[in-house]
């Protein structure tokens, strides 16, 4: 049995929380401390509560000890692992993010990435990451860090910039969904039984949330040639590929769901497979193309998501996570889809090396993106070890798009580390969404939206200053 020690950033996490501790008390081998952090102190207690009662469950066979600490040198001191998993702000920062565009006519199906309401994220996330990485480089520069936040492109640039020596990456389950839907194409054109996505080997590159799978095989079979009769079966009814839902279900009112038919539709243009769920991967393109307004998500087969519903969701999972907490309503204690910890074990030696996606600096794995940007690629891990995979080249057309979207994280990036509204905001209406902006509106847009966010933004930045952007 391997003890370890995880310092959890952002401990009182509503959901994801539940998720890892649930995939630590099924993974063998490993056992230890969960030193749970948050600026909400009662949000990590409640967490701490929900540990206690998983310990307790019959399917648990590993047992870990969950501890609250008010001070973040005392979590992270002796950390084996760090796992950072935040919300900057609160959802009511999140509904200007996202909302607040649409009166200059832009919609946002996510808001927490790229867009107005990705830089916007990005600008109270990076000083945030700035503190996390030299608390790391002081209390536990050895540690494996595992960025689990959004903007994940910014926050992880932000660590490896603070603390150049770091081990980190940034991990994303997206990847995962598109090797489902490959999943769903081999079943659906070959005939067979629906494989698992780890019978499909794939080849993928991007920036996070934009990434791009350019080989995919399953026993022998291009799975990328199987495709156009798959699209051209689905393409105007959609398929729902994640895994405990139907083909039709996107249809419903969960606003997580698509049909994956902007990802089809980009197949058919490029010859290569957009890995992104669909709400994500629209925001990366100009405006006009998917998602000029909330009749094109409807045409598009997928959802706008509101703040108000992830508003009615965390109040849900808090109901939740109490009930669990007092014992009136059961944890299932079983393996998620998740990767986190397979990853974790790898690194520790416990399990073969394993090849999965992750974000990491750009080394030359995608030549024809930026060096020192982070990119996502496969990345092989082993023990101690995190080492890129050349990825194979993205058409041109392609790395035409991905490319302006990690030349603008990177200004945006860079603009926040010099607290320089002008070069932000420069980013800022350089984003695709904003395609449609005079340079006016732009600047109108992105001054009321730092104004709605100043609570967060005034302990970092000039805030006298930004009418001169």
């Amino acid at each position: 049995m391997t003890k370890i020690k995880i310092a959890y950033l952002g401990g009182g996490s509503k959901l994801w929380a539940r998720v890892f501790m649930t995939d630590l008390a099924v993974a063998e081998g490993l056992c230890g401390e969960i030193a749970l952090y948050d600026i909400d102190v009662p949000a990590a207690e409640l967490n701490k509560r929900i540990g206690d009662v998983i310990n307790a469950q019959p399917g648990t066979v590993s047992k870990w000890d969950y501890r609250v600490y008010e001070n973040i040198g005392e979590a992270l001191d002796g950390a084996d692992f760090v796992a950072a998993s935040i919300l900057p702000g609160t959802f009511d920062e999140m509904e200007s993010d996202v909302h607040l565009p649409e009166k200059y006519g832009i919609y946002q199906s996510v808001g927490d990435t790229v867009g107005p309401g990705g830089v916007l994220r990005a600008m109270r996330t990076v000083p945030i990451y700035e503190g996390f990485a030299k608390a790391i480089e002081k209390y536990c520069p050895n540690a494996w860090v595992i960025n689990l936040t959004n903007p994940m492109t910014a926050c992880t640039k932000t660590l490896f910039d603070v603390f150049p020596k770091i081990k980190a990456f940034g991990c994303c389950h997206e990847v995962f969904h598109a090797q489902e839907f490959l999943c769903c194409a081999a079943h659906e054109i070959l005939g067979v039984e629906k494989p698992t996505r780890h019978d499909i080997t794939i080849d993928a590159c991007g920036v996070n949330h934009f990434t791009w799978i350019t080989e995919a095989n399953f026993k022998g079979v291009d799975m990328l040639k199987i495709l156009p009769k798959f699209i051209d079966k689905f393409y105007e009814t959609g398929y729902c590929e994640q895994i405990g839902f139907e083909p039709q279900d996107f249809r419903g009112e969960n606003p997580f769901l698509y049909g994956n038919k902007v990802k089809m539709d980009l197949y058919r243009r490029f010859g290569v497979l957009a890995a992104a769920g669909d709400r994500h991967l629209v925001e990366f393109m100009n405006n006009s193309w998917y998602i000029k307004d909330p009749a094109d998500a409807e045409k598009w087969l997928y959802h706008l998501t509101s703040v108000s519903y992830r508003k009615k969701d965390r109040d849900e999972k808090i109901a939740q996570s109490k009930r669990i907490a007092n014992g009136e309503e059961k944890i299932e204690v079983k393996k998620s889809d998740e990767e986190v910890v397979e990853l974790m074990k790898a690194i520790l030696g416990i399990i073969p090396p394993i090849i999965s996606n992750a974000n990491v600096v750009n080394v030359g794995q995608m030549p024809d993106m930026p060096l020192g940007a982070v990119v996502e690629t496969n990345c092989a891990f082993s023990r101690d070890s995190v080492k890129p995979i050349a990825a194979k080249p993205l058409p041109k057309n392609v790395s035409v798009l991905v490319r302006r979207n990690c030349e603008n994280i990177e200004n945006t990036y860079y603009g926040i580390k010099n607290r320089d509204f002008g070069a932000i905001f420069e980013a800022f209406a350089n984003q695709p969404l904003c395609s449609g902006l005079t340079i006016d509106d732009a600047r109108k847009l992105f001054t009321e939206m730092v104004n709605a966010t100043s609570a967060y933004l005034k302990d970092y930045y000039p805030m006298d200053k930004l009418n001169l952007c």
